[in-house]
């Protein structure tokens, strides 16, 4: 059963459905922005953590050899 409306009625449902489709557009736009953010995010504190345990092993290192360059005898 189709319905028939005014021009004016079919002119205001068009733009209201413009509208509502350019409002969950945007809504969507949003998500995506936070889901890149996030993954950034995660890799951030990942190289972070990874950066950080290999400074940690270095300086280990660094110290275990100066400890036994000073053990040796001269």
């Amino acid at each position: 059963m189709a319905q028939t409306f005014s021009k004016t009625r079919q002119r205001a449902e068009s733009a209201f459905n413009k509208v509502q489709s350019q409002f969950f557009a945007r809504g969507q736009a949003v998500e995506e922005q936070d889901f890149v953010a996030q993954a950034r995010d995660a890799k951030t504190a990942r190289l972070r953590e990874a950066r950080l345990a290999k400074e940690s092993d270095d300086r280990a290192r660094a110290t275990s050899a100066l400890i036994t360059r000073r053990a040796k005898p001269a």
